[in-house]
This record gives C-alpha cells, sequence and structure tokens, in this order.
C-alpha cells in the first residue's frame, strides 16, 4: 500500500519546544495578571484605610479583598451587629475599643500594607455570616496572608474581653506586627476625683465645729463594707479586664447575663454577685441583732427569721450562679 504524504515536514523535537514555549508564556501572562490583581487589591485596600481607619465591608468586599487570593496582607475583621434595632450594647463598647486599636495603628510611624482593620456588620453581610457559621457578635477574627485561618485566629473575646491593649497583644501573636495604643485623653476619672475630694472638702468645712462623726464605728464599717463588696464581685477584674456588660446573640435576641465559663464574667455578672453578697450579709446582721438586742421577744423571732430567709434564698442562688459556671460541681441548696 502507497503512504500519503502530507506535503508538511514534521519534526518532534521542534513542536515540543514550540509546546513549552507556549506553556511558558501562558505561565508569564497568568503570573504577570496575579501580580496586576494584587497591586489593584493593596492599592484599593490603602485608599479605603486612609479614608478611615476600620473599612467597612459588605458580602461581596470581603469575599473579594478578604477571602480571595492572591494576598499578601493580613486582615483583622469585627463580626457586629451595630444598628440600633439589634439593641447590641456589647457591640457598641467593642466598637469603641476595635477604633482606638485601628487609629493607633493607621496614625503610627509603623503603618504599612501589611495590616488592614475592616467590620462586617450582620445587616451589610448577613451571608458572611451564614458562610462562617458564626451566630454571636461581636466576634474578632484575623485572616492571615497565606493560608486559611487557624483556632488561634479567633480573639477568645469571653475570657480574655475586648480591650483595645488586649486585641493589639492578640494580633502581635498572630502578626508580629506591634502596635502602641494610643488612647484620646479622657478627663472623667479625674473630674470625678475633683468633685469627691471637693465634696469631702466641704462636709468637713460645714462640719469643722462637729467632727465626731469621723468616729462613727457604723460608717466606717458601711466603707468598708462596700470596699469587699466590691472587690469580692469582680470589679477589679471588670476594670483590667474590660468584659461586655452582657451577651446578646443576634440571631434570637436572647440576652446572658451570667457567663457559662469559669475564666469570664460579664460585668452584670458581677453586678448580681455584688447584691447577693449584700443580701446575705444583711441576713447574717439581723441574725446577729436578733441574737444580742434585749428587746420584745416576738420581734426578735421575727428579725431571725427574716435574717434566716435571707441567709438561706441569697446563699442558694449564689451556689447555684457557682455551679452553672463550674460544670460538674455536684452540690445545690434549694436552687439548682
Amino acid at each position: 500500500m502507497a503512504s500519503v504524504s502530507s506535503g508538511f515536514p514534521f519534526n518532534l523535537p521542534v513542536a515540543s519546544l514550540l509546546l513549552i514555549l507556549l506553556l511558558c508564556l501562558h505561565s508569564g501572562g497568568g503570573q504577570k495578571k496575579k501580580e496586576n490583581m494584587l497591586v489593584e487589591k493593596v492599592e484599593q485596600m490603602m485608599e479605603w484605610s486612609s479614608r478611615r481607619s476600620v473599612i467597612r465591608m459588605n458580602g461581596d468586599k470581603f469575599r473579594r479583598f478578604v477571602k480571595a487570593p492572591p494576598r499578601n496582607y493580613s486582615v483583622i475583621v469585627m463580626f457586629t451587629a451595630l444598628q440600633p434595632q439589634r439593641q447590641c450594647s456589647v457591640c457598641r463598647q467593642a466598637n469603641e475599643e476595635y477604633q482606638v486599636l485601628a487609629n493607633s495603628w493607621r496614625y503610627s510611624s509603623a503603618f504599612s500594607n501589611k495590616l488592614f482593620f475592616t467590620v462586617v456588620d450582620y445587616d451589610e453581610g448577613a451571608d458572611v455570616f451564614q458562610q462562617l457559621n458564626m451566630n454571636s457578635a461581636p466576634t474578632f477574627m484575623h485572616f492571615p496572608a497565606k493560608g486559611k485561618p487557624k483556632r488561634a485566629d479567633t480573639f477568645d473575646l469571653q475570657r480574655i474581653g475586648f480591650a483595645s491593649e488586649q486585641l493589639a497583644k492578640w494580633i502581635a501573636d498572630r502578626t508580629d506586627v506591634q502596635i502602641r495604643v494610643f488612647r484620646p485623653p479622657n478627663y472623667s476619672g479625674t473630674i470625678a476625683l475633683a468633685l469627691l475630694v471637693s465634696l469631702v472638702g466641704g462636709l468637713l468645712y460645714l462640719r469643722r465645729n462637729n467632727l465626731e462623726f469621723i468616729y462613727n464605728k457604723t460608717g466606717w464599717a458601711m466603707a468598708a463594707l462596700c470596699v469587699v463588696f466590691a472587690m469580692t464581685s469582680g470589679q477589679m477584674w471588670n476594670h483590667i479586664r474590660g468584659p461586655p456588660y452582657a451577651h446578646k446573640n443576634p440571631q434570637n435576641g436572647q440576652v446572658s447575663y451570667i457567663h457559662g465559663s469559669s475564666q469570664a464574667q460579664f460585668v452584670a455578672e458581677s453586678h448580681i454577685i455584688l447584691l447577693l453578697n449584700a443580701a446575705i450579709t444583711m441576713g447574717m446582721v439581723l441574725l446577729n441583732e436578733a441574737a444580742t438586742s434585749k428587746g420584745d421577744v416576738g420581734k426578735r423571732r421575727i428579725i431571725c427569721l427574716v435574717g434566716l430567709g435571707l441567709v438561706v434564698f441569697f446563699f442558694s442562688f449564689l451556689l447555684s450562679i457557682f455551679r452553672s459556671k463550674y460544670h460538674g460541681y455536684p452540690y445545690s441548696f434549694l436552687i439548682k
């Protein structure tokens, strides 16, 4: 059988070289496209950051500038619910601290395009909350320049609180970016102290001819009890950690005043503990009064019953809160 010639000389090595050349050109073009896209994204983020320290994002912006590659910058995102109808007071408090931190970074000499602060509001990016299976706010997350976020890239707000200094420390651990927090001057403490000193000084001046009240044991005992109640209820912990007042679930609107962990607490929880301790103390005082006074027996009996009721009921309530925080604690009294 005769062979049919195509009329075109076919050289395998030459064809292979042409194929390799085309692949290299295609790869180089794709790399160039990625570089141009990255430059465009960084320039856009820098432009937004120059207008405001915290960049607001909806679902589309979040997916393009935070989730989608290429990206050579880290992004801190606060997922929140700031609209008034959400009634999230914690979100507003956390947002104030977040703004302080973002401003400290934006106006520092170390500011660069390696880190950006953004915020996604539930009413502007509900699809983002659904995509991340997020059902609580506020939440802080770090999206690294490379790879996916790890467990440590979610800030433990419930345990640490949302103070700017704590956030800055967490960011330093995740990104090696050191942020020195600069707070705007707050003279409320100084003014309150000046008013207190003026009030005490004025009172002493008006009573300068009769200062026997200074030696009043009952007054000093009440002042000491107030200090003890404040310290034992966790007010100092609140001052150091800056926890939220309470927690509201944005999905169902349920508000929690007692933290479910023994490692943290809400401000409202410390107020509840303070009132419970005060009620128990009042009951003990009434029991002591009933035992030591020399008044009418019937009246002393009523005082004793009231004091006993206060101690029993409110101690049981206090113990139930303890059990809810320390899971597995076996003991209870009246209230579970």
